[in-house]
């Protein structure tokens, strides 16, 4: 299945209604082949949009009786492009195994609203996972979220804002459920937007970020209580759940530096961190398939207790991104 890795980043574009209908007939029939049921466009927030929705995929074969642990995979695209759809090839082959539920998590994106509207988003499906973990039979208590660049972020803000009730929001039915998380696997995420993402040729940083004003309304100077309050590493916490985070040294689009910084905030707060950098890697150079077997060990371990020995050692890039 290694082929549906590159999957990884096929939500860097949004979707035309035809594309993305044709995308889920393609799904539904990848599913069917490897004996995953699917639960497409299932809404948390209580509303229609179609943004704000999730899919579920369940393994029609689980190995062990006991309810499954979920990992929650939320896509990348700088927070104004992209889809869940585009996680499908990822969430299939991690569901065959029988030891997960996968859930691809859809939020609004800035062209339709801005900060803190992401974040918001993604907590209501969180407590939708906890909601409907009966009715799956998941664990409610074994909750990782996965995601690259955008998702990176919003993965990483899932996992130090647990404790934040300013960033809860209160979108959906299902209110008095908890959004903490148990394990965060982020890949290339930002995580302080009081530090430049970019850089231009001369070094200097690139404060007009399209991206970043997108989202928070303004450039992190024009907006630095949104810059502060959207920034993972501002919320870390002795209480944040074990990370592991993978990012390319050679990133021209989210600087190495962000990989560090939470890596650091995280180690001070004596919470369990590791940090993988992949050797003159670019932005897509997380889509390196020992991303994903690294990353998927690191799960094993904390939602599993699996006693497996996880390699730290940097991933050379395969070839530089283009």
């Amino acid at each position: 299945m290694k082929h549906l890795l590159p999957a990884l980043l096929l939500a860097a574009a949004s979707l035309a209604p035809a594309q993305t209908a044709e995308q889920k007939q393609n799904v539904l029939k990848l599913a069917e082949k490897n004996q995953i049921e699917v639960l497409l466009d299932q809404p948390y927030a209580g509303t229609d949009n179609a943004k704000q929705q999730v899919d579920l995929f369940l393994p029609k074969q689980r190995q062990g009786n006991r309810p499954l642990p979920v990992i929650a995979l939320i896509h990348g695209g700088g927070w104004r492009n992209g889809d869940r759809i585009g996680y499908a090839g990822q969430a299939i082959p991690i569901a065959a195994t029988g030891h997960y539920a996968v859930v691809t998590v859809g939020y609004r994106l800035t062209g339709e609203a801005s900060w803190p509207a992401q974040v918001h988003d993604v907590k209501a499906a969180i407590r939708w996972i906890r909601a409907h973990a009966e009715k799956h039979r998941l664990d409610p208590d074994k909750l990782a979220v996965w995601g690259s660049s955008a998702g990176g972020h919003l993965s990483s803000l899932l996992g130090t804002s647990g404790g934040v009730a300013e960033l809860e929001g209160d979108l959906g039915p299902h209110t008095s459920y908890s959004s903490r998380v148990q394990c965060v696997v982020n890949l290339c995420g930002p995580q302080d937007f009081t530090e430049a993402l970019m850089f231009d040729k001369d070094g200097q940083p690139v404060i007009e970020d399209d991206a970043v004003m997108g989202l928070l309304g303004g450039t992190s100077v024009q907006k630095p209580a949104e810059a502060k309050a959207a920034s993972p590493v501002t919320h870390v916490s002795a209480e944040d759940p074990p990370f592991i985070t993978f990012h390319g040294t050679g990133d021209q689009r989210v600087a190495f530096k962000h990989a560090e910084l939470i890596h650091a905030a995280l180690q001070k707060a004596s919470v369990l961190s590791k940090l993988v950098p992949i050797t003159g890697g670019e932005h897509g150079s997380v889509s390196h398939p020992e991303v994903r077997v690294r990353g998927l060990q690191f799960v094993d371990q904390i939602l599993r207790g699996e006693a497996v020995e996880i390699d730290l050692t940097p991933i050379h890039a395969a070839e530089p991104s283009r």
